[in-house]
């Protein structure tokens, strides 16, 4: 089975070699690294091709992440497409083939990970990934929920259904009801463990949740979100966190963090499920490509027997992998406890 590795990126230098560490640490290595890369203007892609990456570009007047997964995957030669945010990395050397293992049954069209939030994601953000992604596999999982920051498909059922290339994000969950909705299995694998960063103003948490809102409206005809569901959830959301930043004494540093997180995340759903479904040019902008954040410096994990980066980095010494790297080209903790809305989330 041979296992291409699809990237979506913009702009993502301070923490894409991070991955491209931990893909080159695994035990079962991919046979390409391909970059679908979005304009960036830093060195995004100047990292990729030094880690034998394929670069796909696409136009950011293009973009959408539907459109850039299938420009991706129509770039591969493998039999399953492995998806990964560049701003995530994988915390085991077998995260790969504990990803791809559900595979082996045929009738499995789509596998995701386990995902935790690193030191600079809010503190809420930590509730949201412990309630999404518990520590305990499902097979066959009975909703369609899923999240491609770490997930995979198998190419030939991608073939015949194409990711949805007008959804302004969930374009993971409305493949995955299509192809559920074909008899197609879908697998949770909670040992392929990645972690996720998120460094992102309070402006750019409600364009993200509204942007989702909206393309859930276009996924679920039912689906809605009134004042009382923002004002409800609201509530239950702060006192759910508050009691366990309580437990974990550090209630009076995330409080802050905590009810501004929460207010944007439901007012950005409330404002994409009621609001006009069209998306203007300067919406597209400022969804797709947000102003970055001041960035900190990333702390590495320690828990468990992790990959270490550190030493990754230091015996890479910045040199491009071997000719005979797979990918390369000739000349080229937090406890769950909040509830949580599980249809407006998504990365690129």
């Amino acid at each position: 089975m041979r296992v291409s590795i699809v990237v979506r990126a913009y702009n993502e230098e301070e923490h894409f070699e991070r991955l491209l560490l931990g893909l080159r640490a695994q035990r079962r290595k991919a046979d390409e690294i391909v970059l679908v890369d979005s304009g960036s203007t830093d060195s995004t892609v100047e990292i990729g091709r030094r880690y034998g990456c394929r670069i796909v570009p696409i136009d950011q007047h293009e973009f959408t992440f539907g459109r850039a997964l299938n420009r991706g995957c129509g770039a591969t030669i493998g039999d399953v497409c492995v998806f990964v945010s560049a701003h995530v990395y994988p915390l085991y050397d077998d995260w790969l083939e504990k990803l791809i293992a559900p595979f082996e049954d045929k009738r499995v069209v789509l596998t995701y990970g386990r995902q935790r939030g690193g030191d600079i994601n809010k503190f809420s953000e930590g509730q949201i990934f412990a309630r999404w992604f518990p520590p305990h596999s499902a097979f066959p999982q009975k909703s369609y929920f899923c999240n491609n920051a770490n997930a995979a498909i198998r190419r030939a059922t991608w073939e015949t259904l194409p990711y949805d290339e007008s959804l302004t994000g969930l374009e993971d969950l409305a493949w995955a009801k299509a192809a559920q909705a074909r008899g197609g299995l879908i697998a949770y694998t909670a040992e392929a463990e990645i972690v996720h960063l998120h460094d992102e103003t309070w402006e750019q948490v409600q364009n993200r949740y509204r942007r989702e809102a909206i393309a859930m409206r276009a996924i679920d005809d039912h689906a809605k979100f009134t004042r009382l569901d923002l004002g409800w959830l609201l509530l239950q959301h702060v006192i759910s966190d508050g009691l366990l930043a309580l437990q974990q004494r550090v209630f009076r540093r995330e409080i802050g963090s905590i009810l501004k997180f929460r207010y944007n995340q439901l007012l950005g759903t409330w404002r994409g499920f009621n609001g006009p479904p069209d998306v203007s040019a300067d919406l597209r902008a400022r969804f797709y490509y947000p102003t970055r954040p001041h960035h900190r410096p990333v702390q590495a994990a320690t828990e468990r027997h992790l990959i270490d980066y550190e030493l990754l980095r230091a015996q890479d010494g910045g040199d491009a992998p071997p000719a005979d790297q797979p990918g390369a080209e000739p000349g080229e903790g937090q406890t769950a406890a909040a509830p949580a809305l599980r249809v407006v989330r998504g990365d690129r």
